[in-house]
């Protein structure tokens, strides 16, 4: 891969958090490819690989953020590094329930860029404190 193509990849996945951050919808929606994927771990309600771009931002990324006020939603970017078409973001992501709890999670993705566009993205943070506070009465098997 060129230094080029990994520019441009690191770009796309920066972009697409500041996008987040902003609550620029339009953006966020324009950063996935129409087939992408977004793997969650875990064993949560939210946790399996969610599969298409309007499925990623309406039903995983949307269902996610109504758990959340949205005039608290922080979301800071740490760090990115790009090899080829892979690229590793780590993020903060900080926000009050809409039932009062405080919600501070540190998480790592491995986002793969093609054409402009994420193509995939494996997420990696503390499952256990979003269990505790996203989904405290989910009941893990």
């Amino acid at each position: 891969m060129s230094t080029a193509t990994t520019a441009a990849a690191k770009d796309v996945v920066t972009r697409y958090v500041e996008a987040v951050a902003e609550g620029d919808l339009p953006t966020i929606r324009a950063s996935f490819a129409e087939d992408a994927t977004w793997t969650y771990p875990g064993e949560l309600p939210i946790s399996r690989t969610w599969v298409g771009r309007d499925t990623i931002v309406d039903d995983f990324l949307g269902n996610v953020g109504a758990l959340l006020r949205p005039e608290t939603v922080v979301i800071s970017l740490v760090s990115v590094h790009a090899d080829g078409d892979r690229v590793f973001a780590e993020w903060t992501s900080d926000a009050v329930t809409v039932t009062g709890v405080e919600y501070h999670n540190r998480c790592l993705g491995i986002f793969v860029v093609a054409d402009g566009r994420i193509t995939s993205v494996h997420e990696y943070a503390d499952t256990g404190h979003t269990a505790r506070v996203l989904f405290p009465d989910h009941v893990v098997a």
